[in-house]
């Protein structure tokens, strides 16, 4: 393996020390923004310098982010760098506003780039959207850290689309998924041969068939995670064993409705803390599930790595007419130390909606809980008490299991 850079190779101790002289600067940096400085009100930043002391912070959640910028448009105050000094301005559906720049690997995808061997040489397809979204524009930015071409394509018109990429000798697409699969399809439908033998994807599930699809005719198919908001968190090297997190960022894995780091293998929601200077976004919860994978990427780079996307943590339920959240469930777990988990399940019974919650307990008497369920939840229900470790790992506080076809 040659890496990006020599980050991607340090040791834990020299990861952890860069962290310890990088967090603070970037909390220091971020509560220049109004909005930030708010959110992190009484923080002293040079208090924070690892991520025991991080996870002590409120989380920032995508709902704040947008009624900020509904009050203060078009960025929140949540930029520590003005409008006019960013050279590009999005809008993703939302509407939620971001900034872009053009300097070197603004949004770090170039290390994902580098790890799917697109470099120097190679003419990358950008099939990711050009029009007010930031993705194709966050590719380019990649494409241009690696030293590769750019055709910006863009979605739609498939014809098009194949006739360019022969034309000029498209060696690598970026773009979502499943459209590179439509691209060969009318390319086979059309006569034409391509030269495309990489494929970097976001955006969409990368599901093991069309993995293999790619791989039949010849095509390495890596995928990344990203946002709008925040850049690379995480990629997928040649190893394939789960993603690799971005050096740029910190990722958490909390207890969705909380900010309490899950221990290793538990999944939770991920939460990210970027680095960036402009945009320093800290304990940004994005919303998505995942886990820490144990151990390091065969490949050679050392940083942390998770499962990949792994469904969203926003269970909010209407039960009988009332909206139960993750949250409720985490004071739920809160308000009594012997319990370990615990799972609120939806069902109906005849036409009523029945609420069942299961507490992970070594305690027997379920009238133990009872009232702590009506005055967290809001709502009577049934009370099952199963063993600690009981059940399912798959980051699920709230599971509807109704019916309604």
């Amino acid at each position: 393996m040659t890496p990006f850079d020599a980050l991607e190779t340090r040791s834990a101790e020299a990861r952890d020390a860069a962290i310890a002289e990088a967090l603070p600067a970037a909390i220091a940096r971020a509560m220049t923004a109004p909005a930030m400085a708010a959110h992190l009100d009484g923080v002293a930043p040079e208090a924070v310098t690892d991520r025991a002391a991080l996870a002590r912070l409120p989380v920032l959640r995508k709902s704040a982010l947008v009624e900020a910028q509904a009050a203060q448009p078009p960025f929140g105050g949540l930029t520590a760098t003005p409008l006019t000094e960013f050279e590009h301005v999005f809008q993703s559906p939302g509407p939620i506003y971001e900034p872009g720049r053009v300097g070197h690997d603004w949004w770090r995808l170039g290390r994902f780039l580098h790890a799917s061997g697109v470099g120097q040489g190679d003419v990358v397809q950008n099939c990711f959207s050009y029009h007010l979204v930031p993705a194709g524009m966050m590719f380019e930015n990649a494409a241009r850290a690696v030293g590769a071409t750019v055709l910006p394509a863009g979605t739609g018109q498939t014809e098009l689309q194949v006739i360019a990429a022969r034309d000029v000798g498209a060696t690598a697409y970026a773009g979502t998924p499943d459209f590179l699969k439509v691209i060969l399809e009318k390319a086979d439908e059309m006569g034409v041969r391509l030269g495309i033998t990489r494929a970097v994807v976001g955006g969409g599930a990368l599901f093991p068939s069309l993995r293999a699809f790619y791989e039949e005719r010849g095509i390495t198919c890596r995928q990344c995670y990203a946002t709008a908001d925040l850049g690379n968190i995480a990629y997928e090297s040649d190893a394939l064993e789960g993603m690799i997190v971005d050096e740029g960022v910190i990722v958490e894995i909390v207890r969705p409705g909380t900010g309490d780091p899950v221990p290793e293998g538990e999944v939770g929601e991920v939460v990210v803390t970027s680095l960036n200077p402009d945009y320093p976004l800290i304990r940004f919860a994005t919303g998505d599930m995942s886990a820490v994978l144990p151990g390091e990427s065969p490949c050679g780079r050392t940083n942390m790595r998770i499962k990949g996307w792994m469904g969203r943590a926003d269970q909010t339920t209407k039960i009988k007419g009332m909206f139960v959240r993750p949250e409720q469930v985490a004071a739920l777990v809160a308000h009594h130390d012997e319990v370990h988990r615990a799972r609120v399940i939806a069902t109906r019974s005849g036409e009523k909606d029945v609420m069942t919650v299961r507490i992970e307990t070594r305690a027997v008497n379920p009238a133990l809980y009872e009232q702590t369920v009506l005055s967290t939840l809001k709502l009577k229900g049934q009370v099952e008490l199963v063993p600690p470790g009981s059940l399912p790992n798959d980051g699920l506080v709230i599971e509807d299991l109704r019916r309604y076809d």
